[in-house]
């Protein structure tokens, strides 16, 4: 049974299906820090209320000025959006009708984007042989007559991380083939020793990198995402072309604060450490599982039960894992859980024990 749209979090049209009330469904379907909003959010939030009163800046200045110092880059090279998903449809207008060539599986929202820009999909397929990571093969499969490419590291649903060296080499081609290069770190700030390719976009004009506040500061309903090149002139066109007010007042706010609240980020370091442990762990050690190791909040594996629908099962129990019959490249029996706190974890590692009869 997998999920009726493109992304995990649809707690409520699973509940309606069941004729149950939807906070009774653990939801491992998204990958969103358990420890909540930071307190210092909920504290500005709540001395601020009369933000809703006014307008926002249109031009959201202390924001990209907040991010351009976090990134010590300039504010020029920045762009905040509604989330990162807004950002990629914007991506796709300024790539409206080229060849694109993204890595399969990989995030659903770059091939709509993409279609509804009339581009041009081309295909490279991530396989289980190669732990569904790229490698060499990947910058000899750039040449003349593709105009971009779509990477996401760590890689949304397999976890994958690219490794540094082989994604500089992917840059070095894109850039000596003019190639468009973006590079989704949306859970890039899961990862406590993970190399951003931030620092290099000096290096690269034809790099755009995407960020996502809203999954590690637990604020998907306030939606926050940032997108930074140093190609001046194509961040501006991106900027003048924006409708006004896409971000509201709140979530602005929150990009002012979350970045500043360092007892929050080392919380959350120490949660994922003991719980992706926790957790990977307990997975692996189902004989029916096989369970990639994670880089981020969120962990893939395939059921080698195939006849079994394990999001069925599961949600029988009241929890809702991601299947992913539904991205390009993968079949129903590939799934994938976020990490969330020890009891919930544990709920999880008990019901499927049961499920699976290892119980």
């Amino acid at each position: 049974m997998a999920l009726p749209n493109q992304h995990g979090g649809n707690v409520l049209d699973m509940a309606l299906k069941l004729g149950v009330d939807e906070t009774s469904i653990v939801d491992f379907s998204a990958n969103i820090n358990p420890l909540g909003m930071p307190a210092s959010l909920k504290r500005a939030l709540a001395a601020h209320w009369s933000l809703a009163e006014r307008y926002p800046d249109p031009l959201y200045r202390r924001l990209h000025d907040r991010l351009a110092a976090h990134h010590q880059c300039p504010a020029s090279w920045i762009l905040a959006g509604n989330g990162a998903t807004e950002l990629i449809y914007d991506l796709a207008f300024l790539l409206r009708g080229k060849t694109v060539l993204l890595p399969t599986p990989g995030f659903a929202e770059y091939r709509l984007a993409l279609k509804g820009m009339d581009c041009r999909v081309e295909d490279f397929p991530l396989t289980e042989s190669d732990d569904f990571s790229p490698d060499h093969r990947l910058p000899a499969a750039l040449r003349p007559g593709i105009d971009a490419l779509f990477l996401c590291t760590p890689n949304n649903p397999t976890g994958q991380l690219i490794a540094t060296d082989l994604l500089l080499a992917i840059a070095r081609r894109c850039r000596e083939l003019a190639i468009t290069l973006v590079v989704d770190e949306a859970f890039m700030d899961f990862i406590p020793d993970g190399v951003s390719v931030i620092n290099r976009l000096g290096d690269f004009p034809n790099l755009f990198v995407l960020r996502s506040l809203t999954k590690f500061y637990a604020i998907p309903g306030l939606r926050l995402g940032y997108m930074l090149g140093s190609d001046t002139q194509a961040m501006a066109r991106l900027r003048e072309r924006r409708p006004p007010w896409t971000i509201n007042a709140f979530a602005a706010l929150a990009g002012e604060v979350v970045l500043d609240d360092l007892e929050y980020q080392r919380d959350a370091m120490r949660w994922l450490q003991e719980q992706q442990t926790y957790l990977y762990g307990g997975l692996s050690a189902l004989p029916a599982l096989k369970v990639w190791r994670p880089a981020a909040n969120y962990i893939f594996f395939r059921c080698q039960r195939r006849a079994l629908d394990l999001q069925a099962a599961l949600l029988q129990k009241g929890l809702l894992i991601r299947s992913c019959a539904n991205y390009p490249g993968l079949s129903g029996d590939y799934y994938r859980v976020a990490i969330k706190g020890g009891a919930d974890n544990r709920r999880l590692l008990e019901a499927l024990g049961e499920v699976l009869n290892y119980g």
